[in-house]
């Protein structure tokens, strides 16, 4: 059974009742390599990366079967933030990027 959307294109709000949250985790290191992903331990398909400079925080959120890609972009002075949603990574980090900061 699939959940409806409202009138206003949002997902409807889950059956109350006992859930559990839990968290992405990360892959053992391999070779003393850094772990620079996140991955849901039930479904490893579904990733999670962050990645940032001085300016920029880029969260790379999987689709739950890994065949496309959500990134929000952050500034990190003004909170301000911008999303995109693509097939590719490359694609959606650059989108969510130039979103932000009017490109």
């Amino acid at each position: 059974m699939s959940e409806q959307s409202g009138a206003d294109g949002r997902p409807a709000r889950p059956a109350a009742g006992r859930r559990r949250w839990t968290s992405f985790i990360a892959e053992d290191s391999i070779d003393g390599r850094v772990v620079r992903g996140l991955h849901e331990q039930a479904n490893p398909r579904h990733r999670l990366r962050v990645e940032h400079d001085a300016h920029t925080l880029l969260i790379h959120l999987s689709d739950e079967d890994g065949g496309g890609w959500t990134t929000i972009a952050v500034d990190r002075g003004t909170r301000y933030w911008a999303v995109v949603q693509d097939s590719r990574q490359a694609d959606t980090a650059q989108g969510a990027y130039d979103a932000l900061y009017g490109q």
